[in-house]
């Protein structure tokens, strides 16, 4: 479609949607200007990389990284399972890429070629509710560094951070105060687009490199080079013992990326070729998560000189350092920093997903703020506040993402064999591709019943524990494996037109 397209009757109307391919034939039940195929990519090996810095510089990236340093292993034994862990990472960003990157379409739009136009709504509002829950979650820790910086100018406003003085629905009024503020700001970025997000990005994870560079410096200085380790704990397992707590940490990387990576599609449909995205992959992953791991453990270990405890929360840290520049400078750092994980990987996502549902209704920035709006009214402070809770929550929803992306996968690469005819993810006729029986895949359906169950049972179940970690392995493997056996046994679902 160069400057102008064809109706169904045979006229010329006026392109309406320069950046994007819209055909009559398309049905409008199914797209809309922010679901159709891209006709121009452009973000460099450098946009994915910022992406990246994005996803793992964070309040919960920092917790975690400092987690993997506090399991009882020593250092170089925590550094294999990290390299491992985010290299499987990596490989399996660069296998959900390549659909969405070739064909120029957002997750819920590729979905649609193994679950069928109207199924792909399955994975996507499961991957929607998913991102509402942890978006309200990364909006109120992000609000805790905001706190900092209201408090540490204007102290008077102590006792209305007090929820037994001023607060209701279990959270402070200035806790309100300071969630709604961070709600409003990210919803600004959103709101102006790709772009304006492509742009965030693009600063905000360098921007966190300094700061934590500076901040490791200024903690080593006061500490003393010798009191820095790379261990924040004590050493529990050596020998053979330290293997399977080495494949716990492995797993642990993994199920941390496991939700932008499903979606990750989201973002590689905008990658100027397949090789620019993989580069981008190398650096944000392997390269970047490893970078800043170390600054983590530096600076975590840091902490038990300098302040007398152990510190594993980078919001305390900077808090608690002497000037009140360094920490308006760092709090507003990490402000910054949740503030970019949570627009690529919990509003972005739902954006699209929501949109999927009824493009016609729903426009992209429709779909990120009813994700926005529903977060406010899950009282994330709450869910974070009982572990139970998210962890009963959270883990069961999450127990769909590895199903979802091994169906996505064999999909693809084994039933499909690499080709998609993009006209077709588009069309409600019955003689498309993708409209299986009555727009549903049985075949896809079928197979996340039982790949879901089984990893939200290792979750729940008591006498299970062992297996928690595993359950985004125990879930892909199970979706890749039943999905591919059930479409063996029916090859006229599997063949394309064409």
């Amino acid at each position: 479609m160069a400057g102008a397209s064809e109706t169904a009757h045979g006229g010329a109307i006026p392109d309406e949607h320069p950046a994007v391919i819209i055909k009559p034939a398309y049905d409008e039940n199914l797209v809309n200007e922010d679901l159709a195929p891209l006709r121009n990519q452009t973000w460099s090996a450098y946009n994915i990389f910022a992406f990246w810095m994005s996803d793992v510089h964070s309040v919960g990236g920092y917790v975690t990284a400092g987690s993997l340093f506090s399991l009882g292993l020593v250092s170089w034994q925590v550094l294999v399972a990290l390299i491992i862990g985010i290299l499987i990472v990596q490989f399996f960003c660069n296998l959900v890429a390549k659909p969405s990157q070739v064909t120029g379409t957002p997750y819920p739009v590729i979905c649609r070629a193994s679950f069928g136009v109207k199924g792909a709504n399955i994975p996507a509002i499961i991957r929607g509710l998913i991102a509402v829950a942890w978006y309200g979650i990364q909006t109120y820790l992000a609000s805790a560094a905001f706190m900092i910086v209201a408090l540490k100018f204007f102290p008077n406003l102590e006792p209305y951070s007090d929820l037994k003085q001023h607060g209701f629905a279990g959270l402070s009024t200035l806790g309100w105060a300071s969630f709604m503020a961070l709600w409003v700001l990210q919803a600004i970025v959103f709101w102006r687009g790709m772009e304006a997000i492509r742009v965030f990005i693009d600063w905000a994870g360098p921007a966190v490199y300094v700061v934590m560079i500076a901040l490791a410096a200024y903690l080593v200085a006061k500490a003393g080079i010798s009191n820095v380790g790379l261990t924040l704990g004590e050493v529990k397992y050596t020998g053979w013992d330290a293997v399977p707590v080495m494949f716990n940490a492995i797993a642990l990387v993994v199920s941390y990326f496991s939700g932008p990576m499903l979606n990750f599609g989201d973002f590689s449909r905008y990658g100027s070729s397949f090789e620019a995205v993989k580069k981008g992959n190398f650096w944000g992953l392997p390269v970047n998560f490893l970078g800043f791991s170390l600054l983590t453990v530096i600076t975590t270990s840091t902490t038990l000189p300098v302040f007398g405890h152990l510190i594993t929360d980078p919001v305390e840290t900077v808090s608690r350092i002497d000037s009140t520049f360094a920490v308006v400078l760092g709090a507003f750092t990490f402000m910054t920093a949740t503030i970019g994980i949570n627009i690529v990987a919990n509003f972005v996502s739902p954006a699209f997903d929501f949109s999927n549902v009824s493009p016609k209704v729903i426009s992209w920035r429709m779909g990120g703020m009813i994700a926005a709006v529903g977060s406010i009214f899950i009282t994330p402070w709450n869910l974070y506040n009982n572990p139970a809770v998210i962890h009963y929550t959270l883990d069961i929803l999450g127990a769909f993402i590895g199903p979802l992306f091994g169906i996505l996968i064999v999909d693809f690469f084994i039933v499909k064999k690499q080709q998609v005819i993009v006209d077709d993810l588009y069309t409600m006729s019955p003689s498309g591709a993708y409209w299986y029986e009555g727009g549903y895949n049985r075949a896809a359906v079928m197979a996340i019943i039982p790949s879901a169950l089984v990893p939200a049972l290792c979750a729940v179940l008591p006498g299970l524990e062992g297996l928690a970690n595993f359950t985004w392995f125990i879930g892909c493997a199970l979706g890749y494996g039943v999905y591919a056996y059930l479409m063996k046994r029916q090859p006229d679902l599997a063949a394309q037109p064409g």
